[in-house]
């Protein structure tokens, strides 16, 4: 067998052994999830055990919990009887990783967990086994067979471990209404916590670098205007100042073959009307996507009395490195 040809072969096993477990997902998942959120609110949190390669996939579980809002921590099931046992707190709740459910370091480690007040969660392919029997919920990642040639090295089965807690930590954070900005507050480094924290305000154009002209003013004036601006758009404004329309050199390239005398022309004539803006309190990300979305190159941004007071140009968010 081919390197490729092994390497589709591993996929094609791993992903048969998630659609398995997927279509075996039942209400105790529902159960598993009600009881993190309520453990969550009375401010218990989540503590994962395993060992082996599923305690690997543990930790990312935690971390992945912890990032969306749901406070957990890792114990190790070996440290755990030697004293690390006491980051166990009543009212927590024990997310247990054990593919057989036979894990001795787990077994042995269960009276020491039980005598505080807490629910424990199992992620195991052993539905009769003992950690499955002293669990209040179990769900069941069982899969058909390992990647591996031997079906002995655990692959399908710890991937399916990683995509149920996955689910959970997902199904947890909605139920628990964790919004975008609380995302933002626990990533504030890096590309996420720039394009979740930095503001509109912060990375637009504005004073001289933003073009903006009058309504009536001759398309001949409102290009030198865009020039010195080195824009290639202008925002367009009434009397009043608010923002009516937008001018960009694509609209100059469109009318030229349309339009008598476009030069002496008035914006108001030529330019296109009720153009996308944003606010500049908004998120940079909100930026982001409007750019993805409606594919422009040029996104206006506006007061809360809709004046234009800077552009946000897609030439510069690679910059800003928010993309």
């Amino acid at each position: 067998m081919s390197h490729l040809r092994q390497a589709r072969n591993v996929f094609d096993i791993e992903l048969a052994a998630l659609k398995a477990v997927r279509a075996r997902l039942d209400r105790a998942f529902d159960s598993a999830v009600e009881t993190l959120v309520a453990a969550l609110r009375q401010r218990g949190k989540i503590v994962v055990v395993g060992i082996g390669k599923s305690g690997n996939i543990g930790r990312k579980i935690a971390a992945t919990l912890t990032s969306t809002g749901s406070t957990s921590v890792v114990l190790n099931s070996v440290d755990a009887l030697h004293g690390d046992v006491g980051i166990v707190n009543d009212g927590d709740v024990i997310l247990a990783l054990s593919y057989s459910g036979e894990s001795e370091e787990l077994l042995n480690l269960l009276p020491a967990l039980k005598r505080f007040s807490v629910k424990i969660i199992t992620l195991t392919g052993g539905l009769k086994s003992s950690l499955a029997r002293h669990s209040d919920v179990v769900l069941n990642v069982k899969v058909p067979k390992e990647a591996c040639p031997f079906n002995l090295a655990p692959t399908s089965s710890t991937t399916a471990m990683l995509v149920m807690g996955d689910a959970l930590a997902m199904a947890v954070l909605q139920a628990r209404g964790f919004k975008q900005s609380d995302f933002a507050r626990r990533h504030p480094s890096g590309a996420i916590g720039r394009a979740m924290l930095l503001r509109v305000g912060d990375i637009m154009r504005s004073g001289e670098r933003n073009a903006v002209a009058d309504e009536n003013l001759p398309v001949k004036d409102a290009l030198l205007v865009m020039t010195h601006a080195r824009s290639g758009s202008l925002s367009v404004v009434n009397a009043r100042g608010k923002l009516v329309g937008v001018f960009t050199d694509g609209d100059f390239r469109r009318c030229m073959a349309t339009s008598e005398n476009l030069l002496g022309q008035p914006l108001k004539k030529v330019m296109t009307h009720n153009p996308i803006s944003i606010h500049n309190d908004a998120l940079a990300v909100e930026a982001l996507k409007i750019f993805n979305e409606r594919n422009i190159d040029d996104l206006i941004v506006v007061n809360a009395g809709r004046e234009p007071v800077g552009l946000v140009d897609s030439q510069d968010l690679p910059k800003l490195k928010i993309v």
